[in-house]
Protein backbone atom coordinates (compact mmCIF):
# COMPACT_ATOMS: atom_id res chain seq x y z
CA UNK A 1 0.00 0.00 0.00
CA UNK A 2 2.04 2.12 0.67
CA UNK A 3 4.44 4.77 -1.66
CA UNK A 4 7.57 5.33 0.30
CA UNK A 5 9.23 8.09 -1.33
CA UNK A 6 7.10 10.94 -2.53
CA UNK A 7 3.70 12.78 -2.42
CA UNK A 8 0.20 11.14 -4.23
CA UNK A 9 0.91 11.38 -7.59
CA UNK A 10 -1.99 11.70 -10.23
CA UNK A 11 -3.22 13.48 -13.71
CA UNK A 12 -3.47 17.17 -12.30
CA UNK A 13 -1.54 19.45 -9.87
CA UNK A 14 -4.17 19.29 -7.03
CA UNK A 15 -3.12 15.26 -6.33
CA UNK A 16 -6.16 13.99 -7.63
CA UNK A 17 -6.83 11.68 -10.65
CA UNK A 18 -8.32 13.55 -13.27
CA UNK A 19 -12.37 12.99 -13.37
CA UNK A 20 -12.39 12.12 -9.95
CA UNK A 21 -14.24 13.68 -7.48
CA UNK A 22 -14.24 10.92 -4.72
CA UNK A 23 -10.36 11.11 -4.01
CA UNK A 24 -9.20 13.14 -1.00
CA UNK A 25 -6.29 13.25 0.41
CA UNK A 26 -5.54 13.96 4.00
CA UNK A 27 -1.36 14.37 4.82
CA UNK A 28 -0.37 13.57 8.22
CA UNK A 29 3.16 15.76 9.24
CA UNK A 30 5.57 15.80 11.46
CA UNK A 31 6.27 19.18 13.27
CA UNK A 32 9.50 20.77 12.64
CA UNK A 33 12.87 20.55 15.12
CA UNK A 34 11.86 21.81 18.69
CA UNK A 35 14.23 24.06 20.68
CA UNK A 36 14.60 21.45 23.34
CA UNK A 37 18.40 22.61 24.71
CA UNK A 38 18.43 20.05 27.74
CA UNK A 39 17.13 16.87 25.94
CA UNK A 40 14.08 16.91 27.59
CA UNK A 41 11.72 14.01 26.83
CA UNK A 42 8.59 16.85 26.61
CA UNK A 43 5.94 14.77 25.36
CA UNK A 44 2.97 17.03 26.35
CA UNK A 45 4.52 19.12 28.43
CA UNK A 46 3.58 23.23 27.07
CA UNK A 47 6.32 25.47 26.57
CA UNK A 48 8.48 23.84 23.46
CA UNK A 49 8.62 25.84 20.32
CA UNK A 50 10.32 25.44 17.08
CA UNK A 51 13.85 25.88 16.66
CA UNK A 52 14.97 28.37 14.01
CA UNK A 53 15.59 25.53 12.13
CA UNK A 54 12.41 23.92 12.74
CA UNK A 55 10.44 27.29 11.45
CA UNK A 56 12.75 26.75 7.99
CA UNK A 57 11.48 23.32 7.68
CA UNK A 58 7.72 24.37 8.33
CA UNK A 59 7.67 27.50 5.39
CA UNK A 60 10.18 24.86 3.65
CA UNK A 61 6.34 22.39 3.64
CA UNK A 62 4.65 25.25 3.19
CA UNK A 63 6.36 25.96 -0.05
CA UNK A 64 6.27 22.76 -1.19
CA UNK A 65 2.34 22.18 -0.88
CA UNK A 66 1.55 25.52 -2.22
CA UNK A 67 0.41 24.04 -5.32
CA UNK A 68 -1.72 21.35 -3.91
CA UNK A 69 -5.64 21.48 -3.76
CA UNK A 70 -5.02 22.13 0.24
CA UNK A 71 -8.99 23.48 1.88
CA UNK A 72 -8.17 22.18 5.51
CA UNK A 73 -5.42 22.41 7.95
CA UNK A 74 -5.54 21.57 11.41
CA UNK A 75 -3.06 20.83 14.28
CA UNK A 76 -2.28 19.25 17.50
CA UNK A 77 -2.99 21.86 20.61
CA UNK A 78 0.62 21.83 21.06
CA UNK A 79 2.72 25.05 20.49
CA UNK A 80 5.78 23.21 18.03
CA UNK A 81 2.56 21.36 16.04
CA UNK A 82 0.35 24.66 15.84
CA UNK A 83 3.86 26.95 14.71
CA UNK A 84 4.32 23.96 12.20
CA UNK A 85 1.16 24.48 10.60
CA UNK A 86 0.81 27.74 10.87
CA UNK A 87 3.05 28.71 7.45
CA UNK A 88 0.45 26.15 5.39
CA UNK A 89 -2.69 27.73 6.53
CA UNK A 90 -1.53 31.17 5.97
CA UNK A 91 -0.19 29.99 2.22
CA UNK A 92 -4.02 28.57 1.59
CA UNK A 93 -5.77 31.40 2.82
CA UNK A 94 -7.18 29.14 5.86
CA UNK A 95 -7.87 29.24 9.29
CA UNK A 96 -6.04 27.09 11.31
CA UNK A 97 -7.94 24.10 13.23
CA UNK A 98 -6.92 22.40 16.60
CA UNK A 99 -7.54 18.98 17.04
CA UNK A 100 -6.84 17.39 20.27
CA UNK A 101 -7.06 13.65 18.92
CA UNK A 102 -3.71 14.67 16.97
CA UNK A 103 -2.09 15.50 20.43
CA UNK A 104 1.68 13.43 21.17
CA UNK A 105 1.32 10.04 22.82
CA UNK A 106 1.42 10.22 26.91
CA UNK A 107 4.63 8.99 28.44
CA UNK A 108 5.60 8.43 31.72
CA UNK A 109 9.01 9.92 31.37
CA UNK A 110 8.07 12.82 30.14
CA UNK A 111 10.22 15.40 32.02
CA UNK A 112 13.35 13.51 32.20
CA UNK A 113 16.19 13.17 29.87
CA UNK A 114 16.14 9.90 27.65
CA UNK A 115 19.33 9.91 26.02
CA UNK A 116 21.57 6.60 24.90
CA UNK A 117 22.72 5.60 27.97
CA UNK A 118 22.50 8.27 29.72
CA UNK A 119 19.10 9.29 30.83
CA UNK A 120 16.27 7.94 32.43
CA UNK A 121 16.65 4.28 31.79
CA UNK A 122 19.74 4.09 33.85
CA UNK A 123 17.58 4.57 37.35
CA UNK A 124 16.08 1.09 38.60
CA UNK A 125 13.21 2.76 39.75
CA UNK A 126 11.62 3.41 36.43
CA UNK A 127 12.37 -0.02 35.21
CA UNK A 128 8.92 -1.28 36.00
CA UNK A 129 7.49 1.25 33.24
CA UNK A 130 9.78 -1.42 30.60
CA UNK A 131 8.02 -4.67 31.70
CA UNK A 132 5.54 -4.49 28.40
CA UNK A 133 6.45 -3.20 25.53
CA UNK A 134 3.42 -4.42 23.64
CA UNK A 135 1.06 -2.11 24.69
CA UNK A 136 3.21 -0.26 25.91
CA UNK A 137 3.82 -0.28 29.74
CA UNK A 138 5.26 3.12 29.72
CA UNK A 139 2.91 5.19 28.36
CA UNK A 140 -0.60 5.57 26.14
CA UNK A 141 -1.66 1.85 24.48
CA UNK A 142 -0.78 1.67 20.70
CA UNK A 143 -4.85 0.93 20.04
CA UNK A 144 -6.18 3.72 21.89
CA UNK A 145 -3.56 5.95 19.79
CA UNK A 146 -4.92 4.44 16.40
CA UNK A 147 -8.56 4.99 17.68
CA UNK A 148 -7.85 8.51 18.23
CA UNK A 149 -5.92 9.01 15.21
CA UNK A 150 -8.45 7.57 12.90
CA UNK A 151 -10.74 9.91 14.47
CA UNK A 152 -8.59 12.86 13.20
CA UNK A 153 -8.03 11.47 10.24
CA UNK A 154 -11.32 10.56 9.28
CA UNK A 155 -12.59 14.22 10.41
CA UNK A 156 -9.89 15.66 8.30
CA UNK A 157 -11.33 13.70 5.26
CA UNK A 158 -14.70 15.07 5.84
CA UNK A 159 -13.49 18.32 6.02
CA UNK A 160 -11.53 18.58 2.79
CA UNK A 161 -13.44 15.79 0.96
CA UNK A 162 -12.52 16.28 -2.69
CA UNK A 163 -9.69 17.98 -2.03
CA UNK A 164 -6.56 17.84 0.20
CA UNK A 165 -6.08 18.16 3.67
CA UNK A 166 -2.94 18.89 6.20
CA UNK A 167 -2.85 17.47 9.72
CA UNK A 168 0.22 18.04 11.83
CA UNK A 169 0.76 15.90 14.70
CA UNK A 170 3.61 13.77 16.26
CA UNK A 171 6.20 11.09 15.21
CA UNK A 172 4.67 7.94 17.74
CA UNK A 173 1.25 8.45 16.76
CA UNK A 174 2.14 9.22 12.89
CA UNK A 175 3.55 6.12 12.89
CA UNK A 176 1.11 4.25 15.14
CA UNK A 177 -1.67 4.68 12.75
CA UNK A 178 0.38 3.83 9.47
CA UNK A 179 1.70 0.47 10.71
CA UNK A 180 -2.45 0.29 11.75
CA UNK A 181 -3.62 1.05 8.13
CA UNK A 182 -0.61 -0.56 6.57
CA UNK A 183 -1.71 -3.98 8.35
CA UNK A 184 1.80 -3.86 10.41
CA UNK A 185 2.47 -5.00 14.51
CA UNK A 186 2.41 -2.05 16.33
CA UNK A 187 4.91 -2.55 18.96
CA UNK A 188 8.34 -2.12 16.77
CA UNK A 189 11.81 -0.13 17.37
CA UNK A 190 11.85 3.37 17.51
CA UNK A 191 15.11 3.77 15.32
CA UNK A 192 12.84 2.21 12.42
CA UNK A 193 10.22 4.46 12.75
CA UNK A 194 9.81 6.40 9.02
CA UNK A 195 8.60 9.68 10.22
CA UNK A 196 11.34 12.27 9.77
CA UNK A 197 11.07 15.99 11.02
CA UNK A 198 8.88 17.41 8.93
CA UNK A 199 7.57 14.90 7.07
CA UNK A 200 4.40 14.12 5.03
CA UNK A 201 2.65 10.46 5.51
CA UNK A 202 -0.03 10.80 2.82
CA UNK A 203 -3.61 8.70 3.19
CA UNK A 204 -5.48 8.81 0.00
CA UNK A 205 -8.66 7.97 0.12
CA UNK A 206 -11.56 6.47 -2.28
CA UNK A 207 -14.56 7.81 -0.54
CA UNK A 208 -14.70 7.17 3.03
CA UNK A 209 -11.65 4.12 2.25
CA UNK A 210 -8.31 4.58 2.50
CA UNK A 211 -6.83 3.10 -0.71
CA UNK A 212 -3.31 4.12 -0.79
CA UNK A 213 -0.27 5.61 1.65
CA UNK A 214 2.56 7.71 0.56
CA UNK A 215 5.65 9.24 2.20
CA UNK A 216 7.52 12.25 1.61
CA UNK A 217 10.41 14.87 3.18
CA UNK A 218 10.29 18.20 1.39
CA UNK A 219 12.61 19.44 4.18
CA UNK A 220 15.14 16.36 3.99
CA UNK A 221 18.19 18.56 3.40
CA UNK A 222 17.36 20.47 6.95
CA UNK A 223 16.98 17.22 8.44
CA UNK A 224 20.11 16.59 11.11
CA UNK A 225 21.81 13.42 9.77
CA UNK A 226 21.32 11.59 13.46
CA UNK A 227 17.41 12.49 13.03
CA UNK A 228 17.18 10.88 9.79
CA UNK A 229 15.02 7.48 9.72
CA UNK A 230 17.72 4.75 10.40
CA UNK A 231 20.49 6.65 11.53
CA UNK A 232 22.75 4.89 14.47
CA UNK A 233 22.31 6.58 17.86
CA UNK A 234 24.51 9.32 19.09
CA UNK A 235 25.46 9.36 22.60
CA UNK A 236 24.11 12.36 24.08
CA UNK A 237 21.75 12.84 21.32
CA UNK A 238 18.41 11.39 21.19
CA UNK A 239 16.27 10.70 18.20
CA UNK A 240 12.72 12.09 19.38
CA UNK A 241 12.62 14.16 22.73
CA UNK A 242 8.88 14.57 22.47
CA UNK A 243 8.38 14.35 18.40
Amino acid sequence: MSDATSLPKSGDATGRPKGDEDITVVHLMRHGEVHNPDGVLYGRRAGYHLSELGRQMADRVAESLAARDITYVVASPLERAQETATPIAKTHGLDLATDERLIEAANVFEGKTFGVGDGALRKPGNWKHLTNPFQPSWGEPYVEQVVRMMGALDAAKDAARGHEAVCVSHQLPIWIVRSFVEKRRLWHDPRRRQCTLASLTSFTYRGDKIVSVGYSEPARDLVPAHLLAGAKPVKGKSKAFGA
